[in-house]
């Protein structure tokens, strides 16, 4: 196994206040899309132009997935449009998932928008300038003096990532209040002309949908350690955009199950060191769902029984993969049930980097 890290991620100094969990919030776009209906929507669409489409299409039933939500309503996929419809669609729509998000977040944390001392905000499914914390800023009720901090690019390991960044804000400021978005519009990736394996897979597995996390050392929720990663090396074709004319066409390498199962117990071993930590006191590991053999490949990975990541394959099953905030989507379920001692977040996106974040709960 490879030696620790000589620079210590734990990040806690004597007498920091730690960061506590105030409250989580959760959003959805209006267009709900039933699994059976989207395989049947596809094959006229894609079926022409992507010659293993019937053989790839058996796929959509053990995908693991009942229905998704779209900023789009299912028609616009069969005539979607170039960059400036995609990142309009994505400024209407993730700002509208941004507000509903924040705002179920701050209610459930008894705070008010002009409360919020930072706001951080993850993304990487659009571009839009202003960012997206801007472009909400009044909607929201925001202080025009807020901290703005979009981050762009991590993928599905936003959520964790994220966290990790917002966690870090929190504790610099005692008493301060971070807010964390991650919002995401994945279904916007569709591509209709010259689609690959790796697009019909995005077809399968992604949703919309948007998470909000209130932090502050004021709150009395879970405890968040200091969220550490793992960049394996020559990984950074394995998953990310590829940027084409008609919008970002998804990167997939089908080796990602396999990978998982023969190197993730090594980075998580790794981390652990890092954050000094043993794996006997991890009560329970929450991870991304990203599909359904991610999900068995983890539970291989993490020698966990097969099904113990029943709230990942609930998330994946109701809402689809949306990348950075799926994750946050199965914390809130977990947190629901009241569970005592450390959970360990996880979540891989592009690098190939795994994001590992511990939260100690009380119950």
């Amino acid at each position: 196994m490879n030696a620790p890290f000589s620079i210590p991620a734990t990040e806690i100094v004597a007498g920091e206040s730690p960061v506590r969990i105030g409250g989580i919030g959760t959003a959805l776009p209006p267009h709900r899309l039933d699994q059976r209906e989207v395989e049947s929507a596809a094959g006229p669409i894609l079926r022409d132009s992507l010659p293993d489409f019937d053989r790839l299409a058996r796929s959509f039933a053990s995908a693991g997935i009942d229905t998704r939500y779209s900023v789009a309503p299912l028609d616009w996929f069969a005539r979607p449009g170039g960059w400036h419809e995609r990142m309009t669609l994505f400024r209407q729509g993730a700002g509208t998932l941004f507000l509903e998000a924040a705002a179920a977040a701050l209610a459930e944390a008894s705070l008010r928008p002009e409360d919020v001392d930072c706001v951080v905000t993850v993304s990487t499914t659009g571009i839009v300038t202003p960012s997206l914390d801007a472009q909400v800023l009044e909607a929201l009720g925001l202080r025009r003096d807020v901290t703005r901090v979009p981050v762009f690019g991590l993928g599905c390991a936003g959520g964790v990532s994220g966290l990790s960044i917002a966690r870090r804000m929190a504790a610099s400021h005692p008493g301060s209040n971070v807010l964390l978005v991650a919002v995401e519009a994945c279904t916007l990736s569709f591509r209709r002309d010259n689609p690959r394996k790796a697009d019909m897979i995005a077809t399968m597995l992604f949703g919309d949908g948007a998470a909000a996390v209130c932090l502050s050392t004021a709150a009395s929720g879970a405890v968040l350690g200091a969220g550490v990663e793992f960049t394996w090396p020559a990984t950074l074709e394995i998953m990310g955009w590829d940027i084409q004319d008609d919008g970002l066409g998804v990167v997939f390498d089908r080796s990602i199950p396999a990978f998982l199962e023969q190197h993730l117990a090594e980075a998580v071993e790794t981390s652990l060191l890092r954050l000094a930590l043993y794996r006997s006191q991890i009560t329970r590991f929450v991870c991304h769902p990203g599909g359904a053999k991610v999900i068995r490949s983890l539970e291989l990975a993490l020698t966990l029984p097969r099904g113990a990541l029943d709230h990942e394959r609930s998330v994946l099953r109701r809402y689809g993969n949306m990348s950075s905030p799926t994750v946050l989507f199965v914390l809130r379920e977990v947190l629901r049930e009241a569970p005592r001692g450390c959970l360990l977040l996880t979540a891989l996106g592009p690098g190939f980097t795994a994001a590992l974040l511990p939260v100690h709960a009380d119950g």
